[in-house]
């Protein structure tokens, strides 16, 4: 008997399943799932747009994936991110999202396009009282968190005497701090440089030596080789061309 050579072409991966890739094509649409709080990756504007960089970048990756696919963004929360990205509401996950071994479980990542550890916010009186994490780990601190995602998880696997309070506001976390009712806030560094900046009052401490190494990446549909192949791919050129560059200097310089 000859070899089935055309059965066995006809019963790979790639024609049995098509890929998320093909579906945003397709569909002319690329739904991204994104929190929408968290500056300087993805934030809601009171108008009802979003800026910052996963923004920017998405519409590059739409515009790679076809001239007339457009980015529809998806609003979500940190608590409900996986959940919402998992059961179908989106294509890619974007907004600053931490590469962490339990979303790995549920979900692929791109590759990471930026190196981001956790970083302390404080008001800047309080930087030289703040430079370890047994410095902060004391009974006297007033540490705040935000719910859902790897600060949460920072926050109570790296203290276990400070006492730890959770906002559910990312928008006004910051000014608990700046108002005297918190002590500190640890998040990635990115965020830390762009507060430090827009809130006259908060400093980072040490963001150039964060007290957990972080990566930023998208979330992609998990067991998508072609739409994970494709992303990374992108990104690649898009650094190679100083495209990426060019976005994260817009919002973090």
């Amino acid at each position: 008997m000859p070899f089935p050579y055309t059965d066995l072409c006809a019963a790979t991966p790639a024609t049995r399943h098509a890929s998320t890739l093909d579906t945003v094509v397709q569909r002319g649409v690329l739904k991204a799932c994104i929190p929408g709080d968290y500056k300087p990756f993805g934030f809601l504007l009171p108008s009802g747009q979003y800026e910052g960089i996963d923004v920017d970048l998405a519409q590059s990756l739409a515009k790679a994936m076809g001239p007339n696919v457009k980015v529809d963004y998806v609003k979500t929360t940190w608590a409900k991110l996986m959940d919402d990205f998992t059961g179908g509401a989106c294509d890619i996950g974007i907004g600053g999202i931490s590469v962490t071994t339990d979303r790995q479980k549920r979900a692929f990542f791109s590759t990471p396009y930026m190196v981001n550890g956790k970083t302390p916010v404080v008001r800047c009186a309080d930087v030289p009282k703040f430079q370890t994490l047994a410095a902060i780990d004391q009974p006297s601190t007033r540490a705040i968190a935000n719910p859902g995602g790897s600060n949460e998880r920072f926050a109570k696997s790296s203290y276990k005497q400070a006492k730890l309070t959770f906002h559910t506001e990312n928008l006004t976390i910051f000014d608990e701090i700046l108002a005297g009712r918190q002590d500190i806030f640890v998040t990635e560094a990115a965020e830390a440089l762009v507060m430090q900046r827009q809130k006259p009052g908060l400093c980072a401490v040490n963001p150039d030596k964060p007290l957990q190494y972080g990566e930023i990446a998208f979330l992609l549909p998990r067991g998508d080789t072609v739409m994970k192949q494709f992303v990374d791919q992108w990104l690649h050129l898009a650094r190679a061309s100083g495209e990426y560059a060019g976005i994260e200097n817009r919002w973090l310089r």
